[in-house]
C-alpha cells in the first residue's frame, strides 16, 4: 500500500568523504560535508536521508559505513545507504552501521536473487530497489548501472515490476536525463513507474524549483532532493510550507 502523505528525502551522493553533485551523474563537484549536511537537513525537518556512494561501482565496495555511524549520532530519521552493496554481508554491515534501508542497483541487475534473499532475511521494508533510467523513446526508458555508465538493455517498467516480485519494498528511480539539471523531474517516467507497481516509488533527478515539487506531487508521493537543497535554492521549511499552501499532504 502506497503512503498517502508525501515524503521529502535529502539525497547525499558521497565521494572521498565529500557530498558531490554533477549533471547527468557526471562532472562531479564538492558541495559539503556529509555529516554536516545530513544534520542540517534533519534539523530543518527533512523526512529521510539517502546516502549514496558515488564511486562504489568503480572500487567494488561501499565506503560509507563509517559515515552512517557518525550520522546516526545526530540524525534520528530513516537513513538509506546505497552504492556498492553486493552481498548479504554488505547489507548486514550497512544495517549494523545504523542504516534503516539499503538501496541496490547494479548488483540487483547482475544478481536479482539478492533482492529476494535480502527481503526474506531482513524484510522488504529494508530493501530499496534503485533504478537509473535513461529515456530511449517517447514512453520508454532503459535501465543503467554503474552510476549511469553502463546500459543493460532492460526496460525500466518491466524491471520495476520484476523487482516488486523479487520482494523490494520501495523503488528509487533516478532520471539520468534530468539529474543535476534543476529543470524538473521526468514526470512521465515517475508516473509510468508509479502506475506499474504497488509499492512506494521515489523519484530522483531534476528538482530545481518549488513548482517542480508541486508538479511531481500530482504524480507521486516521494521525492529525493539534492541540488535544490545543496545550493540553498530552497530550504526544507520553505518547501514544506509551499507544499502545504498548495494543499499537498506532507509528513
Amino acid at each position: 500500500m502506497k503512503t498517502s502523505k508525501s515524503r521529502l528525502i535529502a539525497r547525499l551522493d558521497v565521494k572521498n568523504e565529500f557530498v558531490i553533485k554533477g549533471i547527468h551523474l557526471e562532472g562531479l563537484r564538492k558541495v559539503g560535508d556529509p555529516i554536516q549536511l545530513a544534520t542540517k537537513y534533519y534539523q530543518e525537518g527533512i523526512d529521510e536521508i539517502l546516502f549514496m556512494d558515488a564511486v562504489a561501482s568503480l572500487y567494488n565496495r561501499n565506503n560509507l559505513f563509517h559515515i552512517i555511524q557518525e550520522a546516526c549520532k545526530e540524525v534520528f530519521i530513516p537513513i538509506t545507504i546505497g552504492g556498492g552493496i553486493r552481498t548479504i554481508d554488505d547489507i548486514s554491515k550497512a544495517l549494523n552501521s545504523g542504516a534503516d534501508k539499503i538501496a541496490i542497483n547494479t548488483q540487483a541487475v547482475r544478481q536479482p536473487q539478492l533482492i529476494k534473499q535480502a527481503s526474506e532475511m531482513y524484510g522488504s521494508q529494508c530493501i530499496v530497489a534503485s533504478i537509473e533510467a535513461k529515456r530511449r523513446g517517447a514512453a520508454s526508458w532503459e535501465v543503467y548501472v554503474d552510476n549511469g555508465r553502463e546500459e543493460t538493455g532492460l526496460d525500466v517498467i518491466e524491471w520495476a515490476q520484476q523487482l516488486v516480485e523479487l520482494g523490494a519494498g520501495e523503488i528509487l528511480v533516478t532520471s539520468i536525463d534530468k539529474e543535476g539539471t534543476k529543470k524538473g523531474f521526468d514526470l512521465d517516467l515517475f508516473e509510468a513507474v508509479n502506475k506499474s507497481v504497488s509499492i512506494p516509488v521515489i523519484i530522483s533527478g531534476g528538482a530545481g524549483t518549488l513548482t517542480h515539487l508541486k508538479d511531481a506531487a500530482q504524480v507521486g508521493k516521494a521525492f529525493a532532493l539534492a541540488s535544490i537543497l545543496h545550493y540553498n535554492i530552497s530550504s526544507v521549511p520553505q518547501i514544506k510550507n509551499y507544499l502545504q499552501e498548495n494543499k499537498i499532504n506532507i509528513r
